[in-house]
């Protein structure tokens, strides 16, 4: 259906009107892979916990519970179902809409932070006391930080399991265990299995071949709803700057390739533009890709960064809904269903590129990028640090901006508050209204962001940021 209706369920492609569980459980029974992420159930009988689309035999309202985390579902003792895999799906809309502390523990912890800083870090750059985030999360998700990060490592360490030749012991510290007894225990509660068991599970095509670590890691990264590819992929051509991106291919069938700064070390990140029909919208999906880390211990940091930069974890039904309402861009919806608003992997980089452009980027990368150990065709450099530009171009407003950039004036970061950094951006001397817009709405992945000047009515929030994509991809807008 053009507006994404089924008969007896909510138009909202969120969560906003499934407060209670008959619809929730409407959900199940319809399998609605538009609610899978947004909420989890368990069947008591069974043990096992699944997405909402899943396949399975619809089980009994009674014995059905429901849970907004897969790690709620984890800590209540139930396991992971092995033929919908509720841990693969996309995270949860909410949290890149939200800009409270909940939304912004989510957002840093996908990113690794409890696996790398531990609960006091999240803490500190939320600015509470651990005690406090432990409480927020666990009232509002059912499981506190260590809870959600346990159940991302589970899923990290199954991908390996599955995709690479690695031992298992590597693959434990791989995906942030402390021990490979916590990895041996916390494979068996979420999986019901052992790592042996759940390697030789792995489909044949997928399966764990010795020489495939030195091939990357393959990945699938799933995304909720209709994905528009082509406008994504057509905007990262335009901006690829030279050495650190690069785009192969014809339209529909594109390979975008990027080198990424993680944590423990640096990597090659290569997505794929799935071929498409009709609109070029399909129902739900992923994106094909691989990834080279010269530390396997990034993998999962890597994947949340492509997940941002792609927008995979928006809710296409809900922007498609309250756009679609609006005579101006109802027909550009239509024509362009599930149309994405793409982040950064790198928001410190997106920010100096939204300032200087992407002729002058270019050049800052051939002068002070850091060159990688063993560049990959095209791919050579890394994007500078902001601290590294702030030292050799320390004049203007790029040496303003990257000074506030390193010193942490200015933060943007996954877990950035992102009322504080429009504020700390607004006092960048030179930094002008448009280049902030810019930032906030690829750097910060801010949904709803108007440049100043243009007419972008009440109507159209919390949604603008996609409501301007919109008017871009028709050729309205510059």
């Amino acid at each position: 259906m053009s507006d994404f209706r089924q008969p007896g369920l909510p138009r909202q492609g969120t969560l906003d009107r499934m407060t209670d569980e008959d619809s929730r459980y409407e959900a199940v029974r319809s399998r609605d892979a538009r609610f899978d992420g947004a909420f989890f159930f368990a069947v008591e009988t069974t043990g096992i916990y699944c997405r909402p689309s899943c396949p399975a035999v619809t089980p009994k309202r009674a014995h059905v519970r429901f849970f907004p985390t897969a790690a709620a579902a984890q800590g209540a003792g139930f396991r992971a179902c092995r033929r919908c895999r509720p841990d693969a799906v996309p995270g949860s809309a909410e949290w890149n809409v939200r800009a409270d502390a909940v939304g912004r523990a989510m957002r840093l912890i996908a990113d690794g932070v409890v696996d790398r800083e531990g609960v006091a870090g999240l803490a500190t750059r939320l600015g509470y006391s651990p005690r406090q985030v432990q409480r927020q999360l666990t009232a509002e998700l059912g499981a506190g930080p260590v809870a959600l990060a346990r159940a991302q490592r589970a899923h990290t360490a199954r991908v390996l399991l599955q995709t690479t030749g690695l031992p298992v012991t590597e693959i434990a510290f791989a995906a942030g265990f402390a021990s490979v007894r916590q990895f041996n225990d916390t494979v068996r509660a979420v999986y019901a299995t052992t790592p042996t068991g759940l390697r030789a599970a792995a489909p044949r095509r997928g399966r764990a071949r010795p020489g495939t670590p030195t091939a990357g890691v393959p990945l699938r990264l799933a995304h909720r709803g209709p994905y528009q590819a082509r406008p994504v992929f057509d905007l990262l051509e335009r901006e690829a700057v030279p050495g650190v991106e690069e785009i192969t291919g014809t339209p529909g069938a594109r390979t975008y390739r990027r080198t990424l700064r993680l944590p423990y070390g640096t990597g090659i990140a290569a997505v794929e533009e799935r071929p498409h029909t009709g609109t070029g919208a399909r129902p739900g999906g992923w994106l094909d890709a691989r990834v080279h880390l010269t530390d396997l211990r990034d993998l999962t940091t890597a994947v949340q960064r492509l997940r941002r930069l792609f927008d995979l974890d928006a809710d296409p039904y809900a922007v498609d809904e309250r756009l679609g309402a609006d005579a101006r861009l109802a027909p550009l919806v239509a024509a362009r269903p599930g149309l994405r608003s793409p982040g950064a992997a790198d928001p410190d980089e997106v920010a100096v590129r939204a300032l200087v452009g992407r002729d002058t980027a270019a050049e800052l990368v051939r002068r002070y990028g850091k060159r990688l150990d063993a560049p990959c065709g095209a791919l050579t450099h890394l994007f500078p640090e902001a601290a590294v530009l702030a030292g050799a171009e320390p004049d203007g407003t790029l040496g303003a901006l990257t000074a506030a950039l390193a010193d942490g004036a200015v933060r943007l970061g996954p877990g950035a508050d992102r009322d504080a950094a429009r504020d700390a951006l607004a006092a960048v001397p030179g930094l002008d209204d448009p280049t902030i817009a810019a930032i906030r709405t690829r750097a910060l992945g801010d949904p709803d962001v108007a440049p100043p000047g243009l007419d972008a009515p009440d109507s159209w929030r919390p949604w603008r940021s996609y409501a301007l994509n919109h008017l871009r991809a028709a050729g309205e807008l510059e």
